[in-house]
């Protein structure tokens, strides 16, 4: 068996459900992809929850800090920490965000990217030219749609969330 030639990363996520493959963009948003593999390669996402889920719209999760349901998890503050390292300069790109696109998630400021990322579970243009898309899922997107829903009028706050079980990189 011959190995894969591509170039660009694939990011696979596997969730209770089964497996979620990404194809990162690294010639799109070649700083945020870096992030998404050291953290990945740190085993940083390995059972970091989906803290906001909302249906029709998308599945955010990456918060190393206080997202990792078997070390430091805190409800209360899932969805407020990143990683250790320095916030990310904002790569606006044309990609649109349609479902299946990933996105970092950020604070009001453009340049606040660190460590979560979100997964858009139907097509959200009002996010156009203001977040960094890095990646799409391309195969698994049934899977995607079994996480754990939150409540619309919480934000979509997830109780008891579902989890990243795994996350590796392969090329």
């Amino acid at each position: 068996m011959s190995k894969k030639t591509s170039k660009e990363p694939s990011l696979h996520l596997n969730l209770k459900h089964g497996k979620v493959i990404c194809r990162l963009f690294s010639d799109i948003a070649p700083n945020h992809v870096k992030r998404i593999i050291e953290l990945v390669e740190d085993k940083s996402y390995d059972n970091v929850v989906f803290h906001r889920v909302i249906e029709g719209f998308m599945a955010q999760t990456g918060d190393v800090q206080f997202g990792n349901k078997l070390q430091g998890f805190s409800k209360d503050r899932c969805g407020m920490g990143g990683s250790s390292k320095s916030n990310l300069k904002q790569e606006f790109s044309d990609i649109p965000f349609d479902k299946g696109i990933l996105g970092m998630a950020r604070s009001q400021d453009p340049n606040s990217a660190n460590s979560q990322f979100f997964i858009m579970l139907e097509d959200g243009h009002f996010l156009n030219g203001n977040y960094t898309v890095f990646g799409k899922v391309t195969r698994g997107m049934n899977n995607v749609h079994k996480i754990k829903k939150g409540n619309a009028e919480l934000n979509g706050s997830v109780d008891d969330p579902d989890e990243i079980v795994t996350a590796k990189i392969k090329y």
